[in-house]
């Protein structure tokens, strides 16, 4: 867990340095930096993407993850806690939701988020996750100018979420083999991609509902393990 936690301190004082300098920077320059970052997400995502080698187990994973998604609506829950959030911070000018919501997204569903938590639970190497710490902290700092104080929340996510994928992989040793981690990382990866087309405001893709997609990947050779 030493890497998540250095990754949800990142996180916080990213935010904080951030807010500290949100009133420095004109709206101009903030939209352009916001929008360089879509641009980067993006690639981010391409590059991870390109690691899946079964097509036809990342296609149904989606399409299954996509249906279990709406089923539960996980952005709309996500986005239900960053209201509840924002309701605390009401009277104050204070925007929450879409910080909150974006930066929990990008940080969560990326490849170094997955690997990072899965490297950090089956051989105890924190070394990527200690990576990605600096960069959603610098990240954190972009976005918190940008977006505001909504982004500080989203360390809570990222500490709940590879918590929970550190903990599974450390009791999933026989069935996270490399194969199996490769095809999370090009799903989570694809869900980047339209988080960057969203930071974008070219689409609307609700990344959040098929998050369960990462983890069908887990389920489908539990299965194959079976029929064997």
């Amino acid at each position: 867990m030493l890497g998540t936690i250095a990754n949800f301190s990142a996180i916080i004082i990213g935010s904080i340095i951030g807010i500290l300098f949100k009133n420095g920077i004109p709206e101009k320059i903030s939209n352009t930096i916001m929008q360089g970052l879509g641009l980067c997400v993006i690639f981010i995502g391409v590059t991870g993407a390109i690691k899946g080698n079964n097509i036809l187990l990342i296609i149904i994973s989606i399409v299954v993850g996509g249906f279990i998604g709406e089923l539960v609506d996980l952005d709309n829950m996500i986005q239900k806690l960053g209201d509840k959030i924002e309701n605390k911070f009401k009277g104050k000018g204070v925007k929450v939701s879409e910080g909150f919501v974006t930066a929990s997204l990008l940080f969560c569903v990326g490849s170094m988020a997955i690997v990072g938590a899965l490297e950090s639970g089956l051989e105890g190497n924190h070394k990527i996750l200690y990576a990605k710490s600096m960069l959603d902290g610098v990240s954190s700092i972009i976005f918190a100018s940008s977006l505001g104080i909504g982004v500080i929340f989203s360390s809570i996510s990222v500490l709940i979420y590879q918590g929970a994928i550190t903990i599974a992989a450390s009791l999933l040793k026989g069935v996270l083999i490399q194969s199996v981690v490769n095809e999370m990382t090009a799903i989570g990866s694809i869900l980047i991609i339209g988080i960057g087309f969203n930071i974008l405001n070219m689409t609307k893709i609700k990344a959040a509902n098929l998050l369960p997609a990462v983890f069908i990947p887990i389920i489908y050779q539990v299965l194959i393990n079976i029929i064997k």
